[in-house]
């Protein structure tokens, strides 16, 4: 291996510590704990060296963001693809897609609340992003229904997740009806 190469591994490595310190971080004290300061201390390198990965406490919500839609990808392709049918298919996708941001609060914000300079929607949107919202229009696409565009259907039962997600969280929902919330989210907007 020449030194240019350990170098880089070195530097890759160092960048994963500071996104898994920083969700871990965010995760237990929220993200407001989230400092330079404190990262560097964590991780016992100095200030300067974070500065030199990120910009900033924005570029690493976006690091942390990217990390979670490709997990929040994952799972959902994981729950879809041991459903049968296109029903169940949608319902094991809406349950995982809740128990990941149930799961994993801090990256569920740096996803969808909180600013990392990502662009969403767009022609530069960071190909882990389109790939989360292509494991979500693979089930989902499939019960559109007739004349119904996938990406639009996909769309409005995302958002009707996230709202889901978001309204549970805060308490505004009781927990224990969140099964019966899925049923009908997908009865009443899957067509099978």
């Amino acid at each position: 291996m020449s030194v240019q190469e350990r170098k880089q591994r070195e530097r890759a490595e160092r960048e994963r510590l500071i996104v898994a310190t920083a969700r871990e971080l965010a995760e237990q004290q929220g993200w407001d704990a989230v400092t330079t300061r404190r990262l560097a201390e964590r991780i016992e390198y100095s200030q300067p060296v974070l500065y030199s990965h990120f910009r900033g406490k924005r570029e690493i919500i976006g690091a942390v963001a990217l990390e979670g839609a490709a997990e929040i990808a994952a799972a959902v392709r994981a729950a879809a693809s041991a459903a049968d049918g296109p029903r169940d298919r949608a319902a094991a996708l809406a349950r995982a897609y809740l128990d990941f941001a149930e799961r994993n609060p801090a990256v569920y914000d740096a996803l969808f609340q909180l600013d990392g300079g990502l662009a969403y929607a767009q022609e530069d949107t960071p190909a882990p992003l389109k790939d989360a919202f292509a494991a979500l229009m693979e089930s989902l696409g499939e019960v559109a229904g007739d004349g119904v565009h996938p990406g639009l259907f996909t769309e409005v039962f995302w958002a009707a997740l996230h709202g889901l997600a978001t309204l549970t969280r805060t308490g505004r929902l009781l927990p224990e009806d969140a099964a019966q919330r899925v049923e009908l989210l997908v009865d009443r907007l899957a067509v099978v």
